[in-house]
Formats: structure tokens, sequence, C-alpha cells
């Protein structure tokens, strides 16, 4: 797979997720207008973190970094045979600790949800309503968990429409719940859509996989000598996973504690975290998705100039993507929140907590996408470890950041921790990557960081002045489509070369 596959794959991955993302801000509409950033919402959003973090754990954590970089070496060889075997020993193992996981996460529920929210026990009536929410919505673990199984290996056969697209299932399950559910059933309209979107999810990636030929068959057992080397790439990637999910927990830890951040902060850090993962995960994570097969190959041929190349140049197009996107949202913020949720029981008090962790967040928009695509090349090199380490000092500083900040500056104090500890650990592996492997293209990259920057800067300035007086849809369109000119416009007076090439293949696909 070329730089053109590469962008394509990208493309298609980009393209599910815009429209997932697009469907997913229907959905935290209609959630906003119901409940706001109110009692009700801070239970739903503790209830549905807890499974979905536990996802990343066992579920999406396998197909990223052990699945894809074992299999495309049997794919490399031509053992079609033994890679179906293991992708049917894999789904045995994945449907067994999925099940007995999903079984001890209900009965021990009042428990994780009292460690998970603390701030949650002087309300005993979110407590409880967090517990039986959280009891409901924990089967989901099961068949996301499954469906990131399924990811792994279609991304290994290279086929990425299906799962890029797949998140749309449970955005619409979760969007028509809230319509029809939720005024009859409350909050727990919700719950129930998220377990119908989960088997829509795990039927669309399957249906593909018996297209391609894959099967379940419970008589091929548990064992295969692959599985034990996807272990073993496996363990330290959830000790990297659970560093990162404990970070996630500890931020909703603080931010349940009303008396100090205010209230609603569990709330705000979903829905600027939301906004946030719109371009993360439309690019970002897309290209980090799209490279690690690519990068898997070239490691397994042991081309590390091309690997290097992969990597350079997926970081500069990050940067591309992620320095304007940040900055549009930190100068948009309010406009964007006010138009996308105020409405119902999202008010004034709501807007300002959201926005308030929104601007925070943006500062390490280009950190979270970079550490992705480094991420990924550690994983491509089966090198699963590194990333846990550097993971455990962000972590340890993310913690010490948010003592300090909470108190200043409420919840936005917690969003500025996150930014700093990310662009910390960013730097962290780009340097122990570039002493392993060697010289990564830094000048060039730094060189692109920097006219980027100052294309965004100008950008901002632009965005500044003509949103000064918006409040209405027709504004922030013309705003935005104000800023995109003016960013290309100035990219192209600094000289930025990414944005030459991209449309210089633009223009080829024409």
């Amino acid at each position: 797979m070329n730089k053109k596959h590469l962008v394509k794959s990208t493309g298609v991955i980009g393209l599910g997720t815009a429209v997932s993302r697009i469907l997913g801000f229907a959905r935290d509409i209609v959630i906003a207008n119901f409940f706001g950033t109110g009692l009700a919402a801070q239970a739903f959003f503790v209830a549905f973190r807890i499974p979905n973090s536990l996802r990343d754990l066992v579920g999406e954590g396998a197909a990223n970094a052990a699945i894809v970089p074992v299999l495309t070496g049997y794919k490399a060889r031509g053992e079609k045979k033994e890679f179906l075997r293991i992708s049917k020993v894999l789904f045995n193992i994945s449907f067994v600790s999925l099940s007995a996981l999903t079984l001890i996460g209900i009965i021990i529920s009042p428990l994780i949800v009292r460690l998970v929210a603390p701030g949650f026990i002087r309300e005993p009536s979110t407590l409880a309503l967090t517990i039986q929410l959280n009891r409901t919505i924990f089967p989901y673990l099961v068949l996301i968990g499954l469906t990131a199984y399924t990811m792994g290996i279609l991304n290994t056969e290279r086929h990425f429409a299906a799962p890029a697209f797949g998140p749309c299932l449970l955005n619409m399950a979760l969007i028509l719940a809230g319509i029809w559910l939720c005024p009859k059933i409350g909050v727990m309209g919700l719950a129930i859509g998220v377990l119908v979107g989960g088997i829509l999810q795990l039927a669309l990636n399957m249906a593909v996989m018996y297209r391609k030929g894959f099967a379940v068959d419970f008589r091929e057992g548990f064992r295969h000598p692959a599985v034990k080397k996807i272990g073993l790439l496996l363990v330290p990637r959830v000790f990297g996973s659970a560093i990162y999910q404990i970070n996630i927990f500890i931020d909703t830890m603080l931010a349940s504690l009303s008396w100090i951040v205010g209230s609603g902060g569990v709330a705000a850090l979903y829905y600027a975290n939301r906004l946030i993962q719109f371009p993360l995960a439309i690019f970002g994570l897309a290209l980090a998705q799209a490279a690690l097969p690519k990068m898997s190959h070239e490691f397994s041929t042991s081309d590390m100039t091309r690997l290097k190349d992969t990597l350079s140049f997926s970081l500069r197009m990050t940067f591309l993507i992620m320095i304007p996107a940040s900055i549009g949202l930190a100068v948009l913020g309010t406009p964007i929140i006010r138009i996308l949720f105020q409405r119902g029981e999202f008010t004034d008090y709501s807007v300002y907590i959201t926005n308030s962790v929104l601007f925070f967040y943006a500062f390490g928009l280009c950190a979270y996408g970079g550490i992705k695509l480094l991420v990924t090349c550690f994983y491509s090199m089966h090198d699963t470890t590194t990333p846990v380490k550097t993971a455990l000092i962000s972590v340890i500083l993310n913690v010490a950041l948010n003592l300090i900040l909470m108190w200043p500056m409420k919840i936005g104090g917690l969003a500025l921790a996150t930014s700093i500890s990310a662009t910390v650990n960013f730097l962290m592996l780009y340097y122990i990557l570039k002493k392993r492997i060697g010289r990564l293209g830094t000048k060039e990259t730094v060189n692109s960081f920097i006219r980027v920057l100052l294309a965004g800067i100008v950008m901002g300035v632009v965005l500044k002045i003509i949103s000064a007086k918006t409040a209405c849809v027709p504004g922030i369109l013309l705003s935005m489509t104000a800023g995109a000119f003016t960013f290309i416009a100035a990219a192209f007076i600094f000289r930025v070369k990414e944005l030459d090439k991209v449309f210089a293949w633009a223009s080829k696909r024409r």
C-alpha cells in the first residue's frame, strides 16, 4: 500500500467517521435537549463510559496492537488457511472473555460507580440511577468488543468501509431511542438504544466477514501458536490502555466533585470531548488506522526507510489538519456550542462550562493526533511496551496538574492538564522512536509545523473578527468558509508543501 492507497484508505475511513460524527452530533443534540448537563445526563455518561472504556481495554486495543500486525505477517506469507483458523480461535476467546467480564461488571456495578464517580455518593438518587443504567448497558461490552475484533480482521484484509460506517448505526439507534423512548421512559431509553446499536454494528461487520470466507466455529477451540504471540503483544497494550482509561476515570472522578469544579462537570467534559473528537477521528485516527497495515508490512519486510517516510508524511498531514481545527474550535467554541446544543435543558451555564473545557482541550489536539500515529508505529514494530511507559508518566503528570489547576480554573483546569500531559507524551514518544530507528525527518516536520501554525494564526485572527457578532447557523457557516479560504491562502503564502500534495492528489482523482 503506497501513499496513494494510504490517502485513499484514510479517505474511506474519514468519510465513514465523518458521517458517524455528524450523526453523533445529532445524537448529542437530542440528549442535550432532553437532559442538558443535569443529573440524568451525568448518570448516563458515567454509566456508558464504564463498558466503553473496557471496550478499548480488551477490544480495540487487541485489534490495533496485536491482531493486525500478527495476521498481516500470515497474510504476507500467503498462509490463508491458517489466517482463517486464527480468526475463528480469536473469536472464541473474545466471546468467552468478554462475556465473563460483562457478568462480573453487572454484579459489581455499585462498587464501580462509586469508584468512578465518588461525587455521586452525596446524591443517592443520581447514584442509584447510574448503577441501574450501568447494569443495563454492560452487555454492550460483548457486542462492541466483538465488533472491534471483526474490525481487526477486516483491517488486515484492508477492508475499511464497514468498520468505518458501523458506528453510524449506533448513533442512529440512539437518536431514535432519544426521540421515541426517552419521552416515555426517560434516560433508560438511551441505554436500550446503546444495546440495539451494538447489535447492528456487530451484524454489519460479521456480514462482511462471512462474504470474505470467515465463519464462527467453536470447534476450533481456543489454541493456536499465533494466539500466544498476540497475547504477548496484547498484555503490555492492555496495561497501556488501562493507564489511559485510568486517566479518563480520574478526570471523571474529579469532574464529579461539584463543590470544587462546579456542577455539570462530567457532562461538560463529555460534550467538549465530542467536539474535539470530530477532527481527531475523521482524520487523525483514520490516518493511524490506515497506516497500521502499511507500517506493519514495511516493518515485516525490513523496509525501514519506507516506514520512516510513511510516519513523517503522516505526521505532517496530521498537523496540516489539526492546527487549523484546534484554532477554529478555540475561537468559535461558544457559538458552535450554542448552535449545536443550547435548547431545552442545555442552559447558558451549560454553554459556559462546556466552552471552558473545549478551549483548553483544543491546545492538545495536535498532540492527540500525533500520539496515535507514533503509538501505531510502535505497534507495527511489535513494541507495545514503550507506549505504556510514556503513558504512565503522562498520567502521573496529568493527575498532578489536575490537582493544581482544578482549584483556580475549575473544570477548565482538568482540560488544560490533559492537553499539557498529552503534549509531553507526544514528545517522549517521538524522542524514543528517533533514538531507536534513526532520523525521522525532524527538520522537515518542524518546518512544516511552523508554516502551518503561522497560516493557522492568520486564519484565527480572521475568524475572531468575522465571528465577533456571530450567533446563528449562517453566520457560523460564513465564518468557517472564510476561515478555510484564509487558511488555504495563507498556507500558499507560507509555502506549506503538504497542501500542494493534497491538491495534486485531488486533481489526479478527477
